[in-house]
């Protein structure tokens, strides 16, 4: 079988991995290049490293609507994306023998979107999991063919979730594509009545709220680490909050004050108790546990300071 795969970032690697081995993907499709750091280098995708490595030719459009031709010369027997990052024209859609296939990080029709790692775990919930379905027009909402799930636990974040949805994709994919193949699959419609949307992080989303309970704050501080990481202001500077414990104890003060120190991290108060901060970034240095943060300040310069 002639495959086209189509992704982006560092979550498909995984599965452009294992279509490698099992398949022959004559040509890889993904997101333009960007300039990145102090000295505006031209950074390769990760999956156009991947590609490069094996010597599959790589294409990357501007805008996938106005320019897909050359896709179509390649003449795929199937159209596999993953975190690709446009929409994709229904000319392209309809070409491939074996249709146009995605895999989803998140169990359909829950989570349409590009951010629904971050969603689930910023939600609480307690599963998350893999799709594979047939491609439409609108975004993630064709036809189901499998899914598989796995739990949330609460020692994941966002990287960790990230890692085995990664893995699970690849699994899943190569289960799965033998029954497209033979068009012996399922095909079960979404239903309507259950779509949800993970759209992507917003930048004020990063925020943390004090006023809120410990459990929300403790899902966005692990639905948002390591990158890009959730947030507060103190001192006048933004610290990026990159780890926390739920804390069962009360303690007086205002939503957001540091109430005490431990030698395991920051406590800051919050709206129905407390939290304790363990890994930080304080802005314009590297990553670090919070009670390191506290020896170069100061226990008490701290306690009493606000979180904004």
């Amino acid at each position: 079988m002639r495959v086209v795969f189509m992704g982006t970032p560092l979550f498909a690697v995984n599965v452009l991995s294992g279509l490698i081995d099992n398949y022959d993907v004559v040509g890889v499709v993904s997101q333009p290049d960007k300039k990145v750091g102090r000295h505006q280098e031209i950074k390769y995708t990760p999956v156009k490293e991947l590609a490069l490595k094996h010597n599959i030719k790589v294409l990357q459009p501007e805008r996938i609507k106005d320019d897909y031709q050359d896709i179509i010369d390649l003449n795929p027997d199937i159209i596999i994306t993953c975190a690709y990052g446009q929409i994709i024209p229904k000319e392209l859609l309809e070409y491939p023998k074996y249709g146009c296939i995605n895999v989803h990080a998140s169990l359909l029709p829950k989570y349409r979107g590009g951010a629904p790692i971050h969603r689930a775990i910023i939600n609480g919930d307690n599963k998350t999991g893999i799709t594979i379905m047939y491609m439409d027009e609108a975004m993630d909402s064709g036809d189901i063919i499998s899914q598989r799930e796995i739990s949330i636990l609460d020692n994941d974040n966002l990287e960790s979730v990230h890692d085995k949805l990664s893995l699970l994709g690849k699994e899943l994919l190569l289960d799965t594509l033998p029954s497209i193949f033979s068009s012996n699959n399922t095909r079960i419609k979404q239903d309507i009545n259950e779509v949800t949307y993970a759209y992507n992080i917003k930048r004020e989303e990063e925020h943390i709220d004090f006023n809120k309970t410990s459990k929300e704050i403790f899902n966005l501080i692990r639905g948002l680490s390591p990158l890009p990481g959730s947030n507060a202001l103190i001192f006048n500077q933004e610290m990026k909050i990159l780890d926390s414990v739920i804390l069962d104890k009360e303690y007086d003060g205002k939503c957001g004050e540091i109430v005490d120190v431990l030698k395991e991290g920051i406590v800051v108060k919050t709206k129905d108790s407390a939290i304790l901060i363990t890994k930080i970034k304080p802005f314009g240095k590297k990553v670090m546990d919070a009670y390191s943060y506290v020896n170069g300040i100061g226990k008490d310069k701290i306690i009493g300071e606000l979180f904004l």
